[in-house]
Order: C-alpha cells, then sequence, then structure tokens
C-alpha cells in the first residue's frame, strides 16, 4: 500500500542534525521533534470554546538549533526557501510564509520574559504539507521546545501550557492564520496510543485511550492534495459568523448556545455556521463515550453526521474530500469524515485493517474516475507530544 511514512525519530534526528552542520559549519546544540495531529472530531469547534478529539502523528518535525551571539536568527528548511533575521525584528508584519511561524515562536518566547538570543535552525519534517495535519504547529512547537531547551528550561507541565500558548500567538499574531489553539496543544500534550479531549472553556486536556489494534482497526488519513491555507480568508470567515451568532444570542460563545436558540437566529448563513458548532460539539461527547464503550460502529453515523455538517452548514469541503469519504464508506470503512480547517486537506476513516489496502484501492480508483490529483495516504498511529530527541 503506498503511504506517506513517518520514518524512525532516531534517523530523522541524526539527518537532521547532520543537515544542519552542513549548512551552519558547527554542531547542532539541540534536536527537538514535535508531531503532526489528526483530529478525530471536533471540528472548528476549538475558538467557540467548544470539545474536540485529536490525535498526535507519528509524522513530526524536527529543529535542530544552536544558539549565536550576534542576535542573528537564520532559518532553513528542507522544504522552503531559508530566512534570516535578527531577533529584535521577529514580530508582527516584519515575517512573511513558512518563516513565520518559526521565528513568531522565538519573538512570542520573548514576549513571556524569556531572555530570547540569536539562533541557526534547520527544519525537516514528515508531516505532510498543506494537508490539514497540523504541519505549522509542528514546526512551531519544534522550534519552541528546541529553544526552551538552549535557554536551559525544563518541559514542566506549566512550560508546555506556556509554549502552547506562545506558538497560538506566533500563528495568529505572526503568521496571521486565525486558528484556535487545538494543534499546538496536541502537539504539546499528546499521550501515545490515545486521542486528547480538550476542553476549550475550561482548559482541561484528558487523554481517551484507543485500542485500536484490539479491534482490529486502523485510522487510515488520506491527503486528498488540495492544499488548504489558513490565511486565505474562508477559516476567518467562519470565525467572524461563529462570533456574529454568539453576539446575536447573547452569549459568551456557541459553547453556551442551544439547538432552541441558534434555530431562532434570523441571518441563514450565521444559522448554518451555529448549527455546525452546536451539534459537531455534541458529537464530540458522543464520539468519547462509543470508544470508551467499544462500540466502534456507533462512530461510523457520528462521523457522517460531522461530514455532512461540514459539507453543508459550515461548508468547508470539497469535491475530493466528499469523494474520498464516500468511497472509503463505500469499500469497508466504519465511517469516515474530512477533517481540519477544511477548503482542501484531509480525510480520516476508521477501518478494519483486513480491508485497509481494499479502501486505499477504491478511493484511488474514485480519484482516476473522477479526473482528480492521485491521493496520499498514511496510517495514523496515535503518538506522543513533542520533546527532544538529541
Amino acid at each position: 500500500m503506498p503511504h506517506v511514512d513517518a520514518g524512525d525519530p532516531a534517523e530523522l534526528a541524526a539527518t537532521a542534525a547532520a543537515r544542519f552542520e552542513d549548512a551552519f559549519g558547527r554542531p547542532a546544540a539541540v534536536v527537538a521533534q514535535a508531531p503532526g495531529r489528526v483530529n478525530l472530531i471536533g471540528e472548528h469547534t476549538d475558538y467557540n470554546a467548544g470539545l474536540v478529539l485529536p490525535v498526535a502523528l507519528a509524522h513530526a518535525t524536527y529543529a535542530a538549533v544552536a544558539p549565536r551571539t550576534d542576535g542573528v536568527v537564520r532559518l532553513l528548511s528542507s522544504e522552503a526557501e531559508p530566512w534570516s533575521g535578527t531577533v529584535d525584528k521577529l514580530g508582527p508584519g516584519a515575517v512573511e510564509g513558512w518563516a513565520a511561524y518559526a521565528a513568531g515562536v522565538l519573538w512570542a518566547l520573548a514576549q513571556q520574559g524569556h531572555d530570547v538570543p540569536g539562533m541557526d535552525v534547520f527544519v525537516h519534517s514528515t508531516v505532510p504539507l498543506g494537508a490539514g495535519l497540523s504541519s505549522s504547529a509542528a514546526l512551531e512547537c519544534s522550534v519552541a521546545v528546541a529553544a526552551c531547551a538552549v535557554l536551559g528550561i525544563e518541559l514542566s507541565r506549566p512550560v508546555r501550557d506556556e509554549v502552547i500558548a506562545a506558538c497560538i500567538r506566533a500563528e495568529t499574531e505572526v503568521a496571521g492564520a486565525p486558528t484556535g489553539g487545538m494543534d499546538q496543544t496536541i502537539s504539546m500534550l499528546a499521550a501515545a496510543d490515545a486521542a486528547l479531549l480538550i476542553d476549550f472553556e475550561s482548559g482541561a486536556s484528558t487523554p481517551v485511550p484507543l485500542p485500536l489494534a484490539e479491534a482490529g482497526l486502523r485510522l487510515l488519513v488520506t491527503d486528498t492534495r488540495v492544499q488548504h491555507a489558513l490565511v486565505d480568508g474562508g477559516y476567518a470567515a467562519r470565525r467572524t459568523d461563529c462570533e456574529e451568532a454568539a453576539a446575536a444570542l447573547g452569549v459568551p460563545s456557541l459553547r453556551r448556545a442551544t439547538a432552541d436558540g441558534v434555530a431562532s437566529l434570523t441571518d441563514e448563513r450565521v444559522r448554518r455556521r451555529a448549527r455546525h458548532v452546536v451539534t459537531e460539539i455534541a458529537r464530540v461527547t458522543a464520539t468519547v463515550d462509543a470508544v470508551g464503550a467499544r462500540d466502534w460502529q456507533a462512530v461510523g453515523p457520528l462521523f457522517a453526521a460531522s461530514h455532512a455538517s461540514m459539507r453543508d452548514d459550515f461548508e468547508i469541503s470539497c469535491p475530493e474530500l466528499d469523494l474520498a469519504v464516500s468511497a472509503a464508506v463505500e469499500s469497508g470503512a466504519l465511517g469516515a469524515r474530512m477533517t481540519g480547517g477544511g477548503f482542501g486537506g484531509s480525510s480520516i476513516a476508521v477501518v478494519p485493517e483486513h480491508r485497509l489496502d481494499a479502501v486505499v484501492a477504491a478511493v484511488d480508483i474514485a480519484f482516476a474516475g473522477a479526473g482528480f490529483r492521485a491521493p496520499q495516504h498514511l496510517v495514523a498511529a496515535p503518538s506522543g507530544a513533542a520533546g527532544l530527541v538529541g
């Protein structure tokens, strides 16, 4: 089965360190890694103070870093153009493109009061870019973890919370992507073999064991290769609609909205946006209950309802995502849905292991028949949180 390999962490860390030394002529001081993520369910609920249920991927970004004494920041990537600047000019409006996510983290850590020096940074990733699998948060968190190590800061739970806040600021204020914090949270707090139930109203995060192997199941992620971008306006427009709905209902967020309240909204578009959020939060709770009861059959209808809601009420799907979902279910997946911010990206399916190759083949054939670009697939192994690897 063709798939995107996560790679061996030790080998990838060694590669990042070697590429760093080749580029900068000196060894890296540290190498850190941070995982990408796939969201089981709970889309566009994080910035509405709702619930989400992501898992961290084995696919990760590796950052090799060494400090400098002259205040210069040099950023290199195996996937993008290099960038250089100075540590005193890394904030909003000063950096564009991929470098904004990495440089923005250093700026945000400095804003928290840390004495951030200049740094040389080389990053290498196995998280597919533009696939809705949080390559941006993996970049942010890997650089942040490496920077903390350079500064001699231990990654205690309070420090991990600080890193999450810094990475969110980097993404929203420097990169200009109005995301809600799910991606950075799962990258820094993930537990192996579990999803993480995150409550964005209370701030609580609770591991939810995923006994997939004992049930003979796998999580198949299909990257439609329709690249999404969170800074192109569609994401921000949905967030504005949700804020308008909450204001009209007189609640602090849509977490406090009710189905009857949403039905009373007079603006049809805003009503549909709010309906998605309220029903999606309920589906997260129902999915946690189903997984806890080992009732995997119940997950299928919840995934189907989630996808329909994102397609029809939130309007963030696309023909490729719809086809990936329908082909997966028709060929044996227990359930499938689009995942991530939308406007392209990936789908996720719960698939019996013995049907995995058949589902992949069916999706590939369906895409070829529709004249779509061939998709890529990966098997999501729920993995642990960001940390040092060298």
